[in-house]
């Protein structure tokens, strides 16, 4: 058998905007990639802004075209603030060594900054360099986060040159972060890491205190066990798990040398990274799941500070190899345009996938990924040879902790799923990122009819939305959850309840779907994986309650590409007072000549139950509160 490590290679026709080092692939058998293709990588991503700066620097105004919800000036701050962040990881990486000369510019703009806040939304309105006030935009309160983080790290070359008017002009402007959160979520660490700089630059430390004591209170009610945060009280799981929900917390009591704060939250994030190294997939590619996913290698941050921390279960070569795989992955795939920014998108630009709260500079969080450099050039984390990824060495199928997400991944192609039985968005209206049933790391939700990975009733043709997702139980491989759907309209249909569950095996998956309180014959849908020809292979079958076998639909843009299809299925309700069951056999998978998937499962039914038998023999049995007396098979299924 060949040992040898598969080598992550450049997309097609993908091309770099600068140049790197050479590759070593000898230490990093996987990636190629060292230390200094990081470093790299971070100048060549700070010196393509320089020329969208301010005159004194202090604001950088990156180019768009689609302003955020804060208004221009706003976003110019956000360029500055989250640049300064990656300049800052830098150089204190380094020792304090600037041979790009970075921190000069950035001491000019912290400097100018602060010195007349402004209320004014427009860049041409106001002093050209003026910071917005924190009381006025409140999206300044993230902004001034990662200043005070930045002026954390880089204290002894930074903050410490600067006179006296400058830095009681900084602190007054930072100050009003020290408030209680205007945003009831993973915002209250704004104030946390705010304060934890003014702490060691001895400015109000007792107000100081009450604000990191505040901000780590208000978590706690949102911590649910395993490593797991929700952000806010939403059962919302994503990626703010990994780059705010631990990340400020671990890297405060880190840098503050405070071992009785880092032995609990180091704890709580050796625990979540024990799940989510999971999630990425021997591609690099992290779980396009949830909001904010234009910060893209932001994903890497809490593998790094496992690693900086010494509470990780990866090993130090694992974790490089997750990092830089990811880094590699977009920069490979046209996540940097021409002119070496990182635009509105995953790859390229793609505004379906976008918040309101999204402007011009927001993928520059993507610098929170380079959390590594913190770590010298000596650690076992940049020196030791890259080790494999959990994704590449067995298939996994495993319940996320508290969150109703199971995680589906198989060693064979790499390729990693989830299923979603319990995390929802931050707000009521259905979100694709967090609604749909299952994700992967090659595929993404549809940004239009038919939506992928989904069961809806046909209200006059058109698809329910899914309520917030209600955790029902789980197994060691399979999970359910109830929701009320609710009308294309947007109302909850009072009375009507969909249970659903998800069981997975090597590829496999079954989708079972039980509806109660749904007039008769009202018609329903179940959609597969939006995919493309020249990506992985999507399978759906019919196995119960759908009436007729899968035909193809277009699906629409995806993250991943321009046009996709996916396999949908119809069926409809019947007048069984005990409800409808709909069972579907589906698959995704990169395998090169996959067997139809309608012979990696059967089923059959005993009282309130559903037996599975996979193919190896293996079973899974799901547990219903009822079904149906009578529910006719397709396709020669065994019921």
């Amino acid at each position: 058998m060949d040992s040898t490590p598969p080598q992550d290679a450049p997309a097609a026709g993908a091309a770099h905007p600068f140049p790197l080092p050479p590759e070593d692939r000898c230490r990093s058998p996987y990636t190629g990639w060292t230390r200094a293709h990081w470093e790299a990588t971070a100048d060549a991503l700070l010196r393509a802004t320089v020329p969208y700066a301010s005159p004194h620097h202090a604001l950088i105004a990156l180019p768009g075209g689609r302003p955020s919800c804060s208004g221009p000036r706003s976003d110019a701050l956000e360029g500055f603030a989250r640049t300064f962040l990656l300049a800052a990881l830098r150089v204190a990486g380094s020792n304090g060594a600037d041979p790009q000369g970075h921190l000069p510019r950035y001491a000019e703009g912290l400097t100018e900054g602060p010195r007349k806040p402004t209320a004014e939304r427009e860049l041409s309105t106001a002093h050209p360099d003026s910071w917005p006030h924190i009381h006025t935009t409140r999206q300044a309160r993230v902004e001034a986060a990662s200043l005070a983080l930045g002026l954390r790290l880089t204290r002894p070359w930074l903050w410490d040159t600067l006179d006296d008017r400058a830095r009681t002009r900084l602190a007054d402007w930072l100050l009003p972060a020290l408030t209680p959160s205007p945003v009831d979520n993973n915002w209250w660490l704004f104030g946390l890491t705010v304060a934890g700089f003014l702490q060691d630059a001895g400015i109000e430390p007792v107000r100081a205190q009450a604000a990191i004591d505040r901000a780590l209170t208000r978590i706690e009610d949102w911590y649910l066990g395993d490593g797991w945060y929700s952000d806010g009280d939403n059962r919302a799981f994503d990626h703010y798990n990994a780059w705010a929900l631990h990340f400020y917390p671990v890297l405060h009591a880190h840098l503050a040398a405070d071992h009785a704060l880092l032995t609990t939250y180091g704890t709580r994030l050796h625990a979540q990274l024990a799940d989510y190294t999971r999630l990425f997939d021997t591609t690099g590619a992290p779980l396009p799941f949830g909001r904010s996913l234009t910060y893209r290698f932001a994903a890497t941050a809490a593998p790094w500070l496992g690693a900086l921390t010494g509470h990780t279960p990866l090993t130090p070569g694992a974790t490089r190899r997750l990092a830089s795989g990811t880094l590699r992955h977009f920069l490979d795939r046209g996540a940097v345009t021409a002119h070496g920014l990182l635009p509105l998108g995953w790859y390229g630009p793609y505004a379906p996938m976008l918040q309101n709260y999204s402007g011009p500079a927001s993928p520059y969080w993507a610098s929170k990924g380079f959390l590594g450099l913190l770590l010298p050039p000596g650690h076992p984390a940049w020196t030791s040879p890259e080790e494999p990824l959990p994704a590449e060495t067995k298939d996994t199928v495993k319940p996320l902790g508290p969150t109703g997400l199971l995680l589906h991944s198989t060693a064979s192609d790499g390729l990693v799923r989830v299923h979603n039985h319990g995390s929802n968005g931050i707000r009521p209206a259905p979100d694709p990122y967090y609604a749909r049933y299952a994700y992967s790391t090659r595929t993404g939700p549809t940004a239009a009819e038919p939506a992928d990975n989904h069961f809806a009733l046909l209200i006059d043709g058109r698809p329910t939305t899914r309520g917030p997702a209600v955790p029902h139980g789980s197994g060691t491989d399979w999970a359910a959850s109830t929701h009320t759907p609710h009308h294309p309209d947007g109302a909850e249909l009072p009375g009507i309840r969909i249970l659903s569950a998800t069981a997975a095996h090597g590829r496999a998956e079954v989708r079972a779907h039980l509806v109660t309180g749904a007039p008769p014959h009202t018609p329903v849908r179940q959609t597969g994986w939006a995919t493309t020809p020249n990506g992985p292979t999507a399978q759906l079958h019919p196995v119960r309650g759908y009436t007729h076998p899968p035909r193809t639909s277009p699906a629409g843009s995806t993250l991943f590409a321009p046009a996709t299809h996916t396999a949908v299925l119809e069926g409809a309700t019947t007048s069984d007072p005990q409800g409808t069951l709909f069972i579907s056999l589906a698959s995704l998978t990169d395998d090169p000549t996959p067997a139809p998937v309608n012979e990696l499962a059967t089923t059959t039914i005993t009282g309130t139950t559903i037996h599975i038998t996979w193919q190896d023999g293996t079973r899974t049995h799901l547990s219903f509160p009822h079904l149906p007396r009578e529910a006719p098979g397709c396709s020669g299924e065994a019921v």
